[in-house]
């Protein structure tokens, strides 16, 4: 089961949520989480993917899915925003360290 963990843009404010765990969404519905959540690259690959592997790589996208995600988001400036349990549980699922996630202070 995915964890959701809240994350925060610091610069725009924008809060979205990340997920860490086996995606059971991708596992049944193939790419269109994906595609929900706004990540075009992923699912569009991730919808070729099937028709050529006659849906095999559904099934492995639905454990790797939710991390790539979450990381994909942290790239792109994303915190996590939630409290310290869920942030802490995230981190280890993410194999990130807590200064990489920690707020920036001035």
């Amino acid at each position: 089961m995915a964890t959701v963990v809240r994350m925060q843009h610091p610069e725009t404010g924008l809060v979205k949520k990340g997920f860490v765990g086996f995606s059971w969404t991708t596992f049944f519905f193939g790419f269109f989480p994906a595609l929900f959540r706004g990540d075009w690259g992923f699912g569009l690959i991730l919808m070729v993917l099937n028709v050529v592997t006659v849906g095999i790589a559904g099934f492995i996208a639905a454990f790797l899915y939710n991390k790539s995600y979450t990381n994909r988001l942290i790239e792109k400036g994303y915190q996590l925003a939630d409290n310290e349990d869920v942030n802490a549980l995230a981190r280890l699922k993410l194999g990130i360290s807590t200064a990489a996630t920690a707020p920036a202070t001035a």
